[in-house]
Order: structure tokens, then C-alpha cells, then sequence
């Protein structure tokens, strides 16, 4: 009784990385009702995380980089300065920091609270989970160095619309206090815009960043590597048994229609910013049209729905009404301009 009340226990602490999981469950649904395709989604998986090892590995050196020299520190100084200059450096700041839609939050919650305007933490906010040398890095393995750079200019873009757009708007009362009564200042997660560390750009000099470099190499490459997989499953299970004819016919004119629908279907489908990469990339290959395939990665980057929720238990209503319509309105504008731009 006493080993088996020692085993529970042990069991509970066991956390079990729910993408893994995931992976493993889909494997078992597929040898036990399509036993035919475990192979091929086998050999599919196999060879797309070979094929796409060269960007992983240079996308890991730079997580771990940023992580062991604090250069990630850098984002509070995007917050200083004149407004009309601080809407673009967080801009640019938030299309390279390291923050997915959820992460992110807790240094909204930070930022605002010290009385940081909303307009370049708006700005930041729909810029940082789009895009990051780490997305760049798989995006150009994945759908190409002209796609990335492509998303890359649709983050800063969108990230300058919400920017100067909540600038606009800043006379208006009801975003004079954007954050919801009793939210906090973000945490521990804010603590990297509340004090200023100092940044070994030499890292490799002093023993313990040394150490931090090698677990941030590991934390960062196998947060990769459980999320390629379970995307590279699905993306094998959906040219198996999603008639392609069905992508052309729901996204594939590259129209107003199609792309707002994919801006639309990106919400609630959205997994994870490096997950959808080499879905979108099956998606494409299928017959989507590369700019409802953008639309989709700026819709669902933005305002998937776990990051939606957050957004919406931390922000005021206006406030959250304003996130969703810019990074919708942003998503449809960069799917159009970048179907344009592959057709010319």
C-alpha cells in the first residue's frame, strides 16, 4: 500500500509535456484506426525534421545566445523616448524579442502599470509574437527566405498600424486606463522590463553564462523540436485525407474572401507560431494561396485564442476590441499585399 501510495505521488509530479503527448496519442489513433499510414506519417515526420535540422540548429544558437548574454534585456530601452520614436522601436523590438502571444503578457501587464503609453506597448504587443529570428530561421527552411522576409515586414507593419493607430485614438477616454482593475504589474515575467540587467555580449568569458548557454541551447531546442514534430504529423495526416481541391476551393483565388476567411480559420486553428510554420507550408503545397497562408500566420499569431482570453482578463474592453481589430485589419492587409507581391 505504502509503494503504491509512493508511485501516485511520484506520478503527480510528473509533468508531461502535452505536445509530446499529443504526438504520442495521434501515433497510437493512427496504428490502431489507419494502421496503413503509421509508416508514412513515420517517414514524413522523420524526414522533415532531417530536411529542416540546419535552420533548427542556427535558430537554437541564436535562442541561446540572446539567453546567455541578456541581450533579451534590451526590450525596455524600445519604451524610452519621444512616443512618435518609440512606436517604432517597439516595433522593431517586438518583431525580434522572443515572445509568443502568451508570453508576452506578463510584460504588457509590467509596462503598463509603470505608465508606459499604449501606444508603443500596443505596438510591441502585436509585433512580438510574429516574429523572431528563431521564426525566421524555420519560416525560411520551411516556406522560404522570400516568405520570411515577407512576414518579417508584415510584423513590423502590423506592429506600426496598431502603434500609430492607438496613437490616434489616445484622446479618447476610454483607453486613459487600458488595464482591468486588480491586475497586477505583470510578475516575474515583467521583472526583465522593471530592472535593468547588464548584458555580456562575451558571453563565453564567465563560467556561468556558459552554463546558461548550454541549457538555454537545450530548453530552446527541444521547445523546437515536440512542436515541428506534432505539426509535421498533422501536416502528414492532412495531405493523406484533406482533398487539396478543398484548399483551392476555400482559400486558394487569393481573393478579399479567401483571405479574410483564412485571417478568420487562423484563431481558432492556430497551435503554435513554430507549428503552423510547415502547416501553412502543407496548406500552400496543397493549394491555399500564399496570401491567405500569410493572413492566416498574422491572424492566428496574434489573437489565438489562449492569448485572446489573456488579452482579454488583462485589457480593458476597448482596449482588447482594438487588438483584435488591428491584428484582423493587419492580417487581411498583409495577405493581400503579399499575394499581390507573389503574382507580380
Amino acid at each position: 500500500m505504502q509503494q503504491s501510495t509512493q508511485v501516485l505521488r511520484w506520478h503527480s509530479k510528473v509533468n508531461v509535456d502535452k505536445a509530446w503527448l499529443a504526438s504520442i496519442g495521434i501515433f497510437g489513433l493512427i496504428a490502431m484506426v489507419v494502421p496503413e499510414q503509421f509508416l508514412p506519417s513515420v517517414e514524413f515526420v522523420s524526414d522533415a525534421v532531417v530536411e529542416i535540422i540546419p535552420f533548427l540548429l542556427m535558430a537554437v544558437a541564436f535562442a541561446a545566445y540572446a539567453g546567455a548574454s541578456g541581450a533579451d534585456n534590451l526590450i525596455a530601452k524600445a519604451f524610452s523616448g519621444h512616443i512618435l520614436l518609440a512606436i517604432p522601436l517597439a516595433a522593431v523590438f517586438g518583431a525580434f524579442s522572443p515572445f509568443c502571444s502568451c508570453g508576452v503578457i506578463p510584460l504588457i501587464a509590467a509596462l503598463l502599470s509603470m505608465g508606459v503609453p499604449l501606444a508603443p506597448v500596443m505596438a510591441f504587443w502585436l509585433a512580438s509574437p510574429l516574429m523572431d529570428p528563431t521564426m525566421f530561421m524555420i519560416t525560411t527552411g520551411e516556406l522560404g527566405s522570400q516568405f520570411a522576409i515577407a512576414k518579417t515586414l508584415a510584423a513590423l507593419s502590423v506592429g506600426l498600424l496598431g502603434g500609430f493607430g492607438t496613437l490616434a485614438l489616445n484622446s479618447t477616454s476610454v483607453l486613459s486606463n487600458p488595464l482591468r482593475e486588480g491586475v497586477g504589474n505583470g510578475g516575474c515575467g515583467g521583472s526583465r522590463v522593471r530592472l535593468q540587467k547588464e548584458i555580456y555580449w562575451t558571453f563565453w568569458t564567465i563560467g556561468e553564462r556558459r552554463v546558461k548557454f548550454i541549457t538555454e541551447a537545450i530548453k530552446s531546442g527541444t521547445f523546437l523540436i515536440k512542436w515541428l514534430v506534432l505539426a509535421y504529423l498533422l501536416e502528414s495526416l492532412m495531405l493523406a485525407y484533406v482533398p487539396s481541391n478543398w484548399i483551392s476551393e476555400l482559400a486558394g483565388d487569393g481573393g478579399v474572401l479567401s483571405i479574410f476567411t483564412a485571417s478568420l480559420i487562423g484563431v481558432p486553428a492556430y497551435l503554435n507560431g513554430y507549428a503552423a510554420v510547415p502547416l501553412v507550408a502543407g496548406l500552400i503545397n496543397s493549394g491555399m494561396a500564399p496570401g491567405a497562408g500569410m493572413a492566416f500566420l498574422i491572424a492566428g499569431g496574434v489573437t489565438s485564442l489562449p492569448a485572446a482570453i489573456a488579452v482579454f482578463a488583462l485589457a480593458r474592453p476597448p482596449v482588447f476590441v482594438l487588438y483584435i481589430a488591428f491584428s484582423l485589419g493587419g492580417a487581411v492587409a498583409s495577405g493581400l499585399l503579399f499575394q499581390y507581391w507573389t503574382v507580380l
